[in-house]
């Protein structure tokens, strides 16, 4: 007789109920990384969908397995650009755990915090590592959903004198610096140009929705001592970036070498950016296999695709709280 089986459905709603905090989150995502460098994970390079829809956007499919928790999953996330027309996140995602031993699903969990809220903790790690601790001025290009996240937590870990976000929409970027002062209880500007975002800012990031490339930040721009986080779906950097840059860092080489979207997929592409040229990977610093910053003068480039496995612990850690509380929707499975 075949056993029956159920599997939790965790909204979000359920999960704004949990009330993660962003330690939660960024605690979760470095363990997942430290595992990462031990070699106790199995990290597929992701995989696309894109649909014959004019243009609109593409599914991007993640798939990983974390040994410390012995769970399995897989993201499907989508990248719809022009979702705010509709009044809807730009990534709306499903993650699906599964028992590694029996191959069982174990939970389904709403994506679409976990994307963001995962990728911000993702900036803030390489920032953690990799820039100046000194560093005081924060300048940010783009204002979709993992924005917040980025801020937010990196003004966590640096508390920063200065604040300077733009985007391409006006109202995007002044509501987006108007809510982030409100949280942080600081003056956050919103600036017209990234050139005024970026020029003399300690850590600069980018995480733009460009369709088309577009130069929005200059390699000349990037003086000693700044770490620079590009990571849109397509490149807003000068092929040039690279080579200013002491140490380059990528969350994983196998995510940042495959696919078709990336900040720097034309760098790859083109053999100026190889395995070789690499610093590491970020996993191996957090794990001490390797070192982040070593001179306060050095200009480093942290690159990161997105992990299945930082997806993965967020949402086994959401699960494991949902089991506590109480929380979600049992479905029967078979």
């Amino acid at each position: 007789m075949t056993r029956s089986l159920s599997l939790r459905f965790v909204s979000g709603r359920d999960i704004a109920e949990l009330a993660l905090t962003r330690s939660d989150i960024l605690k979760a995502v470095e363990d997942a990384c430290r595992a990462q460098g031990q070699g106790q994970v199995v990290l597929e390079p992701r995989v696309h969908l894109v649909p014959p829809n004019r243009g609109r956007g593409h599914f991007n499919v993640l798939r990983g397995h974390l040994s410390p928790q012995n769970v399995s999953g897989i993201k499907v996330v989508g990248d719809f650009v022009e979702n705010y027309r509709l009044g809807l996140p730009s990534e709306l995602a499903l993650v699906t755990l599964y028992d590694p031993d029996t191959g069982a699903p174990i939970c389904i969990v709403d994506g679409t915090m976990i994307t963001s809220a995962r990728t911000g903790a993702m900036t803030a790690l390489g920032a953690k590592h990799l820039a100046r601790p000194d560093s005081k001025v924060l300048g940010h290009v783009g204002a979709r959903g993992t924005a917040w996240w980025n801020v937010t937590m990196l003004d966590d870990l640096f508390d920063f004198d200065e604040i300077r976000v733009t985007s391409r929409r006006p109202e995007s970027r002044e509501e987006f610096a108007r809510a982030l002062s409100q949280h942080l209880d600081k003056p956050v500007r919103a600036v017209s140009t990234p050139e005024e975002a970026l020029v003399g800012a300690d850590i600069m990031v980018e995480a733009t929705r460009l369709t088309e490339p577009m130069v929005l930040l200059r390699t000349e721009w990037v003086a000693p001592g700044t770490l620079v986080i590009p990571y849109g779906t397509v490149s807003a950097v000068e092929l040039s970036l690279t080579d200013v840059m002491d140490k380059i860092v990528v969350d994983d080489w196998g995510q940042a070498a495959s696919g078709r979207f990336g900040a720097l997929r034309r760098h790859v592409d083109e053999g100026i950016l190889t395995r070789d040229r690499l610093h590491a990977e970020l996993g191996e610093i957090i794990a001490g296999r390797a070192r982040g910053r070593e001179r306060p003068e050095e200009r480093i480039l942290f690159w990161h695709r997105g992990l299945a496995t930082s997806d993965i612990a967020v949402a086994n850690l959401i699960l494991r709280r949902a089991e506590a509380a109480g929380v979600g929707t049992m479905l029967t499975y078979q």
